[in-house]
Formats: C-alpha cells, sequence, structure tokens
C-alpha cells in the first residue's frame, strides 16, 4: 500500500511539473532530488539540572552581600546536587547515537554517501 501511494504521488507531482495543460503548476528553483549529504548540526543538549538549588543559591549571596560563610547550607546542597547529575549522566546509558530514533548527522551523512539517491528528477 505504501509503495502504491509513493507511486500515485511521483504522479502526481510529474502531472503538477509537466507542460501539458500549458504552464507547469509548480516551478522548482532548484531540482527535485535528495542531497547525498546532511547539515552537520549538534544535537540539543538534555535539560538543565539543579536550577532550584542554583536560584536559592544566588539568593543567599544577594541577601549577605556574597560572604560564602553565610551561604554554606545553600553551596553544598548545590555541590551535592551538582555531583549526582554528574553520576546520573554517566551511569545513564549512551543514548546520544539514537536520540529519539534518529541518526547523528555524520552517520547519517556516510550513509547516504555509502548508498547515494538517484540523480535525475521524478
Amino acid at each position: 500500500m505504501a509503495a502504491q501511494g509513493g507511486i500515485l504521488f511521483q504522479e502526481k507531482v510529474s502531472r503538477m511539473l509537466s507542460r501539458q495543460n500549458g504552464k507547469p503548476a509548480l516551478k522548482p528553483n532548484r531540482p527535485l532530488v535528495l542531497k547525498d549529504s546532511v547539515a552537520n548540526r549538534k544535537p540539543k543538549k538534555g535539560e538543565a539540572s539543579c536550577i532550584t538549588e542554583m536560584s536559592l543559591l544566588m539568593a543567599c549571596w544577594k541577601q549577605n552581600n556574597f560572604v560564602d560563610s553565610f551561604c554554606s547550607n545553600e553551596v553544598n546542597t548545590f555541590y551535592t546536587c551538582v555531583q549526582k547529575a554528574q553520576a546520573a549522566m554517566k551511569n545513564r546509558p549512551d543514548q546520544s547515537n539514537t536520540a529519539g530514533g534518529r541518526l547523528p548527522p555524520r552517520q547519517a551523512t556516510a550513509l547516504l554517501k555509502r548508498f547515494p539517491n538517484l540523480r535525475s528528477e521524478i
């Protein structure tokens, strides 16, 4: 069924590009062919951790004119939170290779160069 849908789509695009009925409905400014490379973008980082502890520490500093001795409890809680977050990041299995079922750009480009697309238009 999916193959038939792809064929129907290709037929519709070729009809829109043809000059059978005068002017074509679509006038592409580039060839309608996929590239053999992917933009090299870095994946987005995860959410930040220990934000509440950091904001409590900064509020304490502001109230006490940035003297660490008065805010030792907040400093300790922030550092313990950071250590827990770093330990969790190390223990977490490496999911950066397939983040959300996607390939990193380098791997995708390597696969596309290994198996290139057809260079002719539809």
